[in-house]
């Protein structure tokens, strides 16, 4: 039987983060890369406006 491992993000320290995943269009090849990135709730907003 496979062993379920959870990884959550809602201990005590873990409610002020959340996990972002943007998705980037690649330069040199021109196919889509997923970029996941944990930042704090506050910077949400700015993380997915920039380029």
């Amino acid at each position: 039987m496979a062993k379920k491992v959870v990884a959550t993000l809602k201990t005590t320290t873990g409610k002020d983060f959340a996990k972002v995943i943007r998705m980037v269009k690649s330069p040199k090849t021109g196919a889509y890369i997923f970029k996941e990135n944990i930042v704090p709730n506050e910077q949400v907003k700015e993380f997915l406006s920039d380029k």
